[in-house]
């Protein structure tokens, strides 16, 4: 019984260790840009760093529905190079409608079965009548 704890103990004590390297050197940053926030409340910034990351963003102050109200879009992108040595490429835009991500790397969900489409179709196209708030069931 000893034994087996200890097994256990040393396998995660192992598991608890980097898997890979760790560099605590910083690491350089070989050209950045910043313009902004401008009088519009527009602004822009860009940044490359010495190992290949890259990434930049711009806002714009669009006006809001209300007079008093403005709306801050901001689109951007970043891409670096992942362990395996594949590049990572996104863009995203925030507006009033949330947060919109755009990836090849970002997960999206499976199409949707087609007999499964042909039956929403088919409910979407004979939904039923609306009955009147007097009726009876």
């Amino acid at each position: 019984m000893k034994l087996i704890i200890l097994a256990l103990a040393l396998i995660k004590m192992g598991h608890s260790f980097p898997q890979q390297p760790v560099s605590n050197e910083p690491i350089a940053i070989v050209k950045y840009e910043n313009e902004g926030v401008n009088a519009d409340g527009s602004y822009t910034w860009s940044l490359e760093t010495a190992n290949g990351i890259k990434a930049e963003e711009r806002g714009i102050f669009k006006p809001g529905p209300n007079e008093d109200e403005g709306i801050l879009e901001v689109s951007g992108m970043s891409e670096y190079t992942d362990n395996e040595g594949n590049p990572v490429r996104f863009s995203y835009i925030a507006n009033e409608n949330g947060f919109q991500p755009q990836g090849d790397h970002i997960p999206t969900p499976p199409p949707i079965p087609p007999a499964i489409q042909r039956s929403l179709d088919f409910l979407a196209s004979h939904a039923p009548a609306q009955e009147s708030e007097g009726s009876a069931l």
